[in-house]
């Protein structure tokens, strides 16, 4: 497991005082007003900064570092990702993972039959897709829903499903 989850991507700057507009990776965009200090991540360094601000702007969120004042800084952080320390939102309920920690997983049937490793989880609004991909590079759907997902094992690296009619 990572230390850091990523909330999202730095992807432009936002009027002349410093803010950022920030692609967000959360279900809620307001957990970035519950959090004070951040890491930048450009490149393989990871810089601390502290948020002054948060806002939004349709489906972005607005941020205001501290000691970032102007475009010029502002834009120095384009294309950079916003970490967290996974600490900071504590314990998940059970059965409630972070996307970051499945992508990677190990797919298997109930009848031990390999399909491939997670490599993308999107919502569809009703329920969540896991994309599983083998290793020719063929991906497989599947809707992660109770009847299908039927055992998620982080520490062994494996994910159980069920393949009902029309997988």
């Amino acid at each position: 497991m990572n230390k850091y989850l990523e909330l999202g991507q730095i992807v432009n700057v936002r009027g002349l005082k410093g803010e950022v507009k920030v692609n967000s990776f959360t279900d809620d965009n307001t957990k970035f007003e519950r959090i004070h200090k951040v890491f930048v991540k450009q490149k393989e360094t990871l810089k601390e900064y502290e948020i002054e601000k948060v806002g939004y702007s349709k489906t972005q969120v607005i941020i205001k570092f501290k000691n970032i004042n102007t475009v010029e800084e502002a834009e120095t952080l384009r294309n950079s990702y916003i970490l967290v320390d996974r600490e900071i939102f504590g314990e998940l309920p059970e059965g409630v993972y972070y996307i970051a920690d499945l992508i990677g997983l190990e797919v298997f049937t109930e009848d031990n039959e390999y399909l491939g490793k997670v490599n993308d989880i999107f919502s569809t609004g009703s329920n969540d897709v896991y994309v599983v991909k083998d290793e020719l590079g063929k991906e497989k759907l599947l809707p992660g829903i109770d009847e299908v997902i039927k055992k998620i094992d982080i520490e062994n690296n494996k994910i159980i499903v069920n393949l009902i009619k029309g997988l």
